[in-house]
């Protein structure tokens, strides 16, 4: 390996060390891209330094004035609008009414209102946080075992990233250079597979322990109707963001303005009702979107400085050089690739992961497969680059999020452990197992059946 291929490798293998202690991850990747780079100048003097520090002129505008991101800050406002306007208690409460009657019918209901809430949230770590506060109470009252109960919402809180729309769906769009609309398109059937195994999951825990989880009590018909009643205007909501994205009927952006709007008008028209969404709530809904936004484009910045630094040292090249000089079976390559993605989500946020790794592993992919413009009947993986990419980003986003569960560090499970003090950790694991199985079987469908992604995509 030729020197600079070294440093590049080491400045990769120092910013997972900088990551796994809690550096902060923008921060991370500017002072791996911009230290790494110097490194390279002064070991190599014909890779000058003044060139790669000039770039920084208009990199940052370049950044944050992509059209394509826009749609980023509107999302995550839609979730905390949605978060502070109680639709995650009505999504549950409606859910409850409608499957709560049978045996283990509220931790499917919790499910289910993960689902929904994801699909506006975009992010795990908060589906769980929020679902968490929600439905863990109620699970509680009911005495579902602890077991059950945590596992349950642990899992239930992965499927934030990827039923869109999922700003980090956008993200990898971008990267690859695919088309966000087909991505979400794509999204849609493994999304809502996830959901009916995690809910076929509980069905077979609660037949095989009955005393997990206790006969359910019958919602009083007064309480039934008026959960129903509340749950309609959400789903209307959520229904026209995600049917009209997977219809196309208009562009993320436009969907996420849309969504903005609608979900503010029906907090606001709750206020009558002395709830909804107070002024208070509005006011925090916004510092925290602009919080979260800044961070978002300052990781998103920090990963176009770690790409100069890494494109001077040749390491994606050499990567996807390695791969197709390798003689190892394209299969077996891309499996390795997605065990890896899996036991590195246990330590980093799953945007920092798809910035950082998606860059190195999509070449590669794509010289396995037979270049750019191979035909599906000539391709290793009998698809053609576009849908590689599409099929490629959905399983990398599922086995991401499965490392947020995976023993002995999902993000995920430490998350719904701090909010059960009295359930210990090992428990919550064990809790979380059945689920991590059944996601496991899912990986393995949509490697043997494509299909499952790429049908939509192809209707729509």
């Amino acid at each position: 390996m030729a020197e600079r291929e070294l440093i590049g490798l080491a400045g990769l293998l120092l910013l997972f060390v900088l990551l796994a202690i809690r550096v902060p991850v923008g921060l991370a990747m500017v002072g791996v891209g911009i230290g790494g780079s110097w490194v390279l100048s002064l070991a190599l003097p014909y890779l000058r330094f003044e060139p790669y520090l000039k770039q920084f002129k208009t990199l940052l505008w370049n950044t944050v004035a992509n059209y394509d991101l826009t749609v980023v800050p509107l999302f995550i406002l839609m979730g905390f609008l949605a978060s502070h306007a109680n639709l995650s208690r009505d999504l549950f409460q409606g859910i409850r009414a409608l499957v709560g009657g049978r045996r283990g019918g509220i931790a499917m209901a919790a499910i289910g209102a993960c689902a929904g809430f994801g699909a506006v949230c975009g992010s795990s770590l908060a589906t769980a946080s929020t679902m968490g506060r929600v439905a863990l109470p109620e699970l509680r009252r009911l005495h579902y075992a602890p077991r059950l109960a945590t596992g349950t919402l642990a899992a239930g809180g992965t499927l934030g990233i990827l039923i869109p729309p999922s700003f980090v769906l956008v993200i990898y769009a971008i990267i690859v250079e695919g088309s966000i609309i087909e991505m979400f398109q794509a999204a849609i059937l493994p999304g809502l597979l996830a959901v009916l195994l995690f809910i076929a999951v509980i069905a077979v825990l609660v037949r095989l322990k009955p005393e997990s989880a206790p006969a359910a009590e019958p919602m009083a018909p007064d309480e039934r109707r008026r959960a129903l009643l509340r749950l309609l205007p959400v789903l209307a909501i959520f229904g026209c963001i995600i049917l009209g994205l997977g219809a196309g009927l208009f562009t993320p952006t436009p969907a996420a303005g849309v969504g903005v709007f609608l979900i503010l008008v029906y907090g606001l028209a709750l206020r009558a009702r002395g709830e909804g969404l107070s002024n208070e709530g509005l006011r925090r809904s916004l510092l925290d979107t602009a919080v979260t936004s800044g961070m978002i484009y300052f990781i998103l910045f920090g990963a176009e400085v770690l790409k100069g630094f890494f494109s001077r040292a040749g390491l994606p090249t050499a990567l996807a050089d390695w791969a197709g000089a390798s003689g190892l079976d394209p299969w077996l390559v891309l499996l390795l690739m997605l065990l890896l993605l899996i036991l590195l989500g246990c330590f980093m946020e799953s945007l920092a992961l798809i910035l950082v790794v998606v860059p190195f592993f999509w070449p590669a992919l794509v010289d396995l497969n037979g270049g750019d413009f191979v035909t599906a009947e000539m391709a290793a993986f009998g698809l053609d680059s576009e849908q590689l990419k599409i099929w490629f980003g959905i399983l990398a986003l599922i086995v991401v999020e499965l490392g947020l569960i995976t023993p002995p560090v999902g993000l995920n499970v430490f998350i719904i452990a701090s909010l059960a003090p009295g359930t210990p950790m090992r428990e919550v694991f064990r809790g979380v197992l059945p689920f991590f199985g059944s996601e496991i079987l899912r990986v393995g469908l949509l490697l043997l059946f494509p299909a499952l992604t790429l049908t939509l995509p192809r209707l729509l």
